[in-house]
């Protein structure tokens, strides 16, 4: 038998995308984990190609930076929110979407609460007016909700939106309530809570009540 060493087989363009894309996919989980756990200032590129078992450099390779890398999960979360989110659903339906994706992936909705605290890239350009046109949407979308009365009138919507957002935070931002009232088990709360979440801005008709 020979003892001659073939050749190594170099990639074929397909398998190079496929492991760039691994590699990237790697990158971005790796990085929900520590921004999520310490958030942009606290996070460190390092660690976090340590959390993906990658080389370090690939993270400027392919988001050129810790920033690049913020970015690129807000995009991220954008086109997923599109996915469980989607406005044409009932608002009940979306209700279900969010705490499902937030009791699925903890790491995500710290994320999401560092990003609310205004933990932003020093050199972060301004999104302030980005973010009023994303909130005014959100509202809007309610408004309409309102209009074609899925939801209650009975409340504004800015108070319909941040009672939600806050109910649906609450695993992630106050464990050891959740714990308390509800046990350990995601899926016991889950059950527990949706429901009734869905309940309270739900239009509940005319009133039965007899005029006097």
């Amino acid at each position: 038998m020979s003892s001659e060493k073939r050749p190594r087989r170099a990639p074929e363009p397909g398998e190079r995308q496929r492991d760039a894309e691994r590699s990237r996919q790697k990158i971005l989980a790796a990085a929900v984990e520590e921004f999520g756990e310490k958030g942009f200032a606290g996070a460190r590129v390092v660690s976090i190609a340590a959390r993906a078992g990658l080389n370090q450099q690939l993270i400027s390779y392919y988001f050129d930076g810790k920033q690049g890398l913020y970015d690129a999960l807000r995009k991220q979360w954008l086109a997923e929110e599109a996915r469980i989110a989607p406005d044409d659903v009932p608002y009940a339906q979306r209700l279900e979407g969010y705490l499902d994706t937030i009791l699925e992936n903890p790491a995500r909705a710290r994320l999401l609460l560092w990003q609310a605290l205004d933990d932003q890239p020093d050199d972060q350009p301004d999104d302030e007016n980005d973010t009023d046109t994303d909130t005014e949407s959100v509202l809007e979308d309610i408004r309409r909700c309102q209009r074609d009365g899925e939801l209650t009138s009975e409340y504004d919507a800015e108070f319909i939106m941040i009672v939600s957002w806050a109910a649906m935070m609450t695993p992630v931002a106050l464990p050891q309530l959740v714990r308390g009232s509800y046990g350990a088990d995601p899926a016991a709360f889950r059950e527990a809570f949706l429901p009734q979440l869905q309940r309270l801005f739900r239009n509940a008709g005319p009133s039965s009540e007899p005029e006097a």
